[in-house]
């Protein structure tokens, strides 16, 4: 099926609207003082905002009021890794950089500015966002490839004291993270005794095991291209060391087929294609987290003859993993609470947020609600932010 001949999306998308939908770009900036009088430049310009220019000077804090600055996402990108196109470079990335903006203000109502850097060494990053910092209230991270994403990530939080978030890792695992908790409730299992094979070591797959290792997952075993990864496996990075340390219990070795044998779940975050006959192997009635985009690491069709319940990424089948569904709130519950970083905590009470909207419907066509879905930011910001104060990091 087309992805967009479903899902009420419609007729095939044609090349003509797209490029029209594009044209201009998809964002513009919004003026919310009045400007219709000599008085309302007066108090929007000169001399009115000299006052308040003042008043920040004296109490930098002051800014979070009377700027847009602490509700400013920044979403930072090299176009390194974008979409499924790769390397592509940063004005490429723009496209996709404006679209994140917009979903920030259509579902969390979060300003936001797509800011591409035509570098992708580190430490220049790291450096511009320092030096940005009194511009905006959050950083975004997308797009950027692995294994970089990792240390920059690492190093723009420990350098700025506003919330930070890689979304092709957090965002993705936060969603698999309350697909999965409803998924084992359909199935009749808990969380504790699950098997779960990820495919994948790149950024999505890496945060995929460490948030279910948070919240409790029973076993979880990482494939990359060389197959299981093991603490006796030679030329480990160091990010695939530190999985090594909460991974694979049983010490398995070999590839997918030893991986896949007796598997509760399967959670597919890369491009590699697995055979019926390694599906088949798994427990009976397990589950299937396909998410490669546009073509699944296994079809539906396949998966569905013997999986009780199957995930993509796709939004022309049932269970769409989006992370939709978590990014725009959690940044506004970051916000709300004045937290000065995202923490594990904070994304696992995003996960239950999304799990518990749809727990009212729950079935095995539905384990996470429509990214269209207006409960689910509001539901995902209050959670967050409750969590934030709770972990001593808020200071709102």
């Amino acid at each position: 099926m087309n992805e967009g001949t479903a899902n009420g999306i419609g007729a095939e998308l044609t090349h003509e609207e797209i490029f029209a939908a594009h044209e201009g770009g998809k964002l513009t900036a919004a003026v919310t003082a009045p400007l219709d009088s000599a008085r309302d430049l007066s108090i929007a310009y000169t001399p009115g905002v000299a006052q308040v220019s003042r008043a920040i000077a004296s109490d930098p804090a002051l800014a979070d009021r009377y700027t847009w600055t602490q509700r400013l996402v920044a979403v930072v990108s090299d176009g390194s890794a974008v979409l499924g196109l790769g390397d592509i470079g940063p004005k490429a990335s723009l496209p996709v950089m404006e679209g994140k903006s917009a979903l920030f203000k259509t579902f969390a109502g979060l300003d936001s500015i797509p800011l591409v850097l035509d570098t992708n060494d580190v430490d220049e990053i790291v450096e511009t966002l320092v030096r940005l910092r009194p511009s905006f209230g959050a950083v975004n991270l997308e797009d950027i490839s692995a294994p970089r994403c990792f240390e920059l990530e690492r190093r723009v939080t420990e350098a700025l004291d506003c919330p930070v978030m890689h979304d092709d890792q957090h965002g993705t695992a936060v969603v698999v993270l309350a697909a999965l908790r409803n998924a084992a409730r359909v199935s009749g299992r808990e969380l504790g005794s699950l098997k779960v094979v990820i495919s994948g070591a790149g950024a999505a797959g890496v945060a995929c095991a460490k948030i279910l290792h948070t919240a409790g997952v029973g076993e979880i075993i990482v494939l990359d291209s060389r197959g299981v990864i093991s603490a006796d496996r030679d030329g480990l990075t160091p990010i695939k060391q530190e999985l090594t340390e909460f991974t694979n219990p049983r010490g398995i070795s070999g590839g997918p087929a030893e991986a896949m044998r007796g598997a509760d779940v399967f959670i597919g975050v890369s491009i590699g294609q697995v055979p019926e006959e390694q599906v088949a192997s798994m427990a009976p009635d397990s589950i299937i987290f396909a998410l490669s985009n546009p073509d699944p690491e296994i079809h539906p069709e396949i998966a569905g003859k013997y999986a009780a319940v199957v995930a993509t990424g796709r939004s022309d089948f049932p269970n769409q993993i989006n992370n939709v569904l978590a990014f725009p709130g959690i940044f506004k519950g970051a916000l709300d609470a004045g937290a000065r970083r995202i923490t594990d905590g904070m994304k696992v009470a995003a996960a239950e947020a999304i799990a518990a909207v749809a727990a009212d419907d729950l079935s095995a066509d539905y384990i996470v609600p429509s990214p269209l879905d207006p409960r689910v930011a509001p539901e995902v910001s209050a959670a967050v932010a409750k969590a934030a104060r709770a972990e001593g990091v808020a200071t709102a």
